[in-house]
């Protein structure tokens, strides 16, 4: 990625951009088919930036419909692993290519800062589809051990229709993480993106359709839950769901499944991600550093983010100090300014859910910000509070840390594992083996070390309870999703000296 460049420019980009209005489906834009729109609006002014296609049942169907039909012909399903790799390449080249304008565009629609989505958030857009493509081509099938008179080949086909439902919380990263081994498995795809966040999902499909994807490979259906997001979880032609987003709505497709073709349904949901602070730990101020990155990145609109601090109360003192003193790097403001590390909240629904609980955050004990800025903007705040507060249980989804204090190894573990989540966790100490035995110990799918993190595109991402299960983004588990084994035995019994009276 290139330097960052002034707000002024920014703004000069943000002026220029033609965003893309329509569905699309069967490769090229198209109205919804009731002629119905909504609002995309920037949550940092208000300002309304584009009429979006309001899809319905009628416009999964078509997308449906073109996906099957795209699916069966195999005019991409069927192609050799190395052509639908040079595709995914293709158009990895031409998002690098477009990189700031996607991430002007990611930060208007989505309140996120320019900062993030040119460091973070666009890089590993681009890295996610290179990656998976440069996979295709190099997950074989096997063999499994059999007698001398068979042999038994395991085969991994591509599992046919995918409806991809994306979260508003990283509208390009989370594309990728869906679309990158759905395409790269042969699947045909129906992506719904949040009705928040639609604008460079639409963008990515014209690249994709630039690269050579063939036309209803891919397809983005805009709209609400209820209108899109239901048909496509039950629609009969969908052969599978993956789902990112809230557990409530997760249970909704798992209702959607059960009525319709009981088909398969992954889900990656939220979280309240631990992150214990030892007496031992070394280096206060570069643990502080990883726990205001892991509570405030994304304005804390993160299903990883660390939103427990769970600390040794001999230290708590001397860690808040520093905690403090990094929180004051994360200024609050206009997103497109490089200088901003916490934007707005993505929309004024959920900036009033945050705020309600910062107004509950006022009966506990805050011990940094508390504020709201302006409306949709709150700054960083720590809340110290007991294990079973309100604060402590839900998932907030904004810059809103609790503290709790406890005073052994034991007790932290004990807190960290009291939740119904299970997605992320973080442990910080100077003993090798108790940071081992804690790693084991906590029950999430994800538990770093001395760091706050996801891992990489190499490691698997999902959770725990009710954090999610089916499957993993990420990896070489990510494909595994999309895919189905197929078991085909041979008999290979040499007859020709059987005689037939």
């Amino acid at each position: 990625m290139a330097d960052l460049l002034t707000n002024e420019e920014y703004k000069a980009i943000a002026a220029s951009l033609d965003f893309p209005r329509n569905a699309f489906i069967d490769g090229g834009f198209r109205p919804a088919i009731s002629g119905a729109t909504f609002l995309s609006s920037n949550p940092a002014t208000g300002e309304q930036l584009a009429e979006i296609a309001a899809c319905d049942a009628r416009d999964v169907d078509l997308a449906v419909a073109k996906a099957r039909e795209a699916f069966d012909d195999g005019r991409w399903s069927r192609l050799h692993p190395a052509e639908r790799k040079e595709v995914l390449l293709r158009l990895a080249k031409l998002m690098e290519r477009d990189a700031r304008e996607l991430a002007v565009m990611e930060s208007l629609d989505a309140g996120k800062t320019i900062y993030d989505c040119e460091t973070v958030d666009i890089p590993e857009t681009i890295h996610v589809i290179r990656w998976h493509a440069e996979l295709i081509d190099k997950i074989y099938d096997q063999v499994a051990p059999a007698s001398d008179n068979h042999i038994a080949m395991i085969l991994r086909e591509a599992v046919g229709v995918v409806g991809l439902v994306l979260p508003w919380n990283f509208p390009l990263l989370m594309l990728a993480w869906k679309i990158g081994p759905a395409l790269a498995a042969g699947c045909s795809v129906v992506v719904k993106p949040a009705a928040e966040t639609t604008l460079t999902a639409l963008r990515v499909a014209e690249l994709a359709c630039e690269a050579g994807l063939p036309r209803g490979v891919l397809n983005i259906v805009t709209g609400s839950g209820s209108e899109v997001g239901e048909p496509l979880g039950r629609h009969p032609d969908v052969d599978m769901v993956s789902f990112t987003g809230s557990t409530a709505t997760g249970r909704r497709f798992l209702h959607y499944s059960a009525d319709s073709n009981l088909k398969e349904v992954v889900l990656e949901l939220g979280g309240k991600n631990p992150c214990i602070v030892l007496d031992d730990a070394e280096d206060l101020d570069a643990v502080a550093a990883h726990v205001v990155n892991g509570a405030f990145w994304n304005m804390g609109q993160n299903c990883s983010a660390g939103s427990r601090l769970i600390v040794h109360r001999d230290i708590q003192d001397a860690l808040m100090a520093r905690i403090q003193a990094h929180a004051r790097e994360w200024i609050v403001g206009d997103p497109l300014d490089p200088e901003v590390r916490v934007g707005a909240l993505v929309s004024p629904a959920h900036f009033g859910k945050v705020s309600a609980y910062l107004e509950a955050a006022r009966s506990e004990n805050i011990l940094m910000g508390g504020n709201v800025i302006r409306e949709g903007f709150i700054e960083p705040t720590v809340v110290q509070t007991t294990r079973s507060s309100k604060l402590a249980v839900e998932e907030i989804f904004g810059p809103i840390l609790t503290l709790i204090p406890v005073s052994s190894f034991e007790e932290a573990i004990a807190v960290a594992n009291d939740t119904d989540y299970g997605l992320a966790a973080s442990i910080f100490t100077a003993n090798g083996k108790r940071a081992l035995r804690g790693a084991r110990m906590l029950r999430a799918g994800t538990v770093t070390v001395n760091s706050f993190g996801e891992g990489d595109i190499s490691t698997p991402f999902g959770g725990y309870k009710q954090s999610g299960f089916g499957g993993r983004d990420n990896g070489i588990h990510a494909h595994d999703q999309y895919t189905q084994l197929k078991t085909i035995w041979l008999d290979l019994t040499d007859h020709s000296d059987t005689v037939i009276d």
